[in-house]
Order: structure tokens, then sequence, then C-alpha cells
């Protein structure tokens, strides 16, 4: 018989609670994801978050969603999360792991994460669903086997403290 405490957060809870807190770290006043890469025996590999490039000066690139000159808004400028991640990872292959994200991969992301071998997407919130861009996501990551998980969330509230 064991007396371990039985209200644990499962490991779905605490890697998308880990990609949350990454996406807490972006800069992007409109838009904040995080991505967490997990391996099979559930280790963190890697994290990231949407903003720019090491080098480029969060002060001087725009982080403007509109404008008369698309050259003056985010969109050439920043990485989104997923990326950041598999960028970030300094180890060997990421073959065979699994990414929780905040928001559901982009066709530009889903190409990367298909290229370094990541078999599992466990997804937040899928609000640009119906776009082109995540339509042809799915497209590419079904037809390469990637298998698509929505987040369960438990709707316990988890909180950090500091």
């Amino acid at each position: 018989m064991s007396g371990k405490r039985q209200d644990y957060i499962s490991w779905d809870e605490y890697f998308m609670g880990v990609a949350e807190l990454s996406a807490m770290r972006s800069k992007d006043p409109s838009t904040q994801v995080g991505a967490c890469i997990v391996s099979q025996d559930n280790k963190i590999l890697s994290m990231g978050y949407n903003g720019f490039p090491k080098g480029c000066p969060d002060d001087t690139f725009p982080w403007e969603r509109e404008g008369d000159d698309p050259y003056e808004t985010k969109y050439f400028y920043s990485t989104h999360s997923e990326l950041n991640a598999i960028l970030n990872y300094r180890g060997g292959s990421l073959e065979g792991s699994k990414i929780y994200v905040t928001l559901f991969p982009c066709n530009e992301c889903a190409k990367a994460i298909i290229q370094c071998g990541i078999k599992t997407i466990i997804y937040a919130d899928d609000k640009y669903g119906d776009t082109a861009a995540v339509r042809a996501s799915k497209r590419m990551l079904r037809s390469a086997g990637v298998e698509l998980k929505p987040y369960k969330a438990t709707g316990r509230k988890l909180e950090v403290k500091v």
C-alpha cells in the first residue's frame, strides 16, 4: 500500500504547461506561442517561443501585424516557436519525439517537424485550422505519418508560484 499523493499532474499537463510557460517569454504583443519537444521516454529535449532570431534586436524590428509596407510587419522576421525549439536542440536526433505546442503548426513549421523526425504533435489550439497554411500543414503531416492529437485540458487550474 502506497501513501503517494493522487493529485499530481499528467505528462500532458506537465509538457503543455512548459509550452505555455515558454509562450510567456514571447515579446510579440498579439500572439504568444510556445513549444516543448519531448523524447519517447518523457524527457524534455528543447523548448521554444515565437520571436526574432539572435542578433535581431526586439526594439529595432517591427512587431506590427499589418501595414502599408509588408516589409515593416513581423512576418518577415519572426521565427515560430516550433522552429525555434527544433533549432535550439543541441543533442542528437529528434527522430520519434513529440512536440507540445500551444497553437497548431503552420505549413512552414510542419516541414521542419517532418524533416527532423518528430512523430507526434499535441496541440492546445487550432484557431487557424481553416486557413490555407494550416490545411496544407495537416495534409503534409498526415501524409508523413505524424500523429495529430488535440490536448485534452482537464479543467484543473495549474499555478506556478514564483
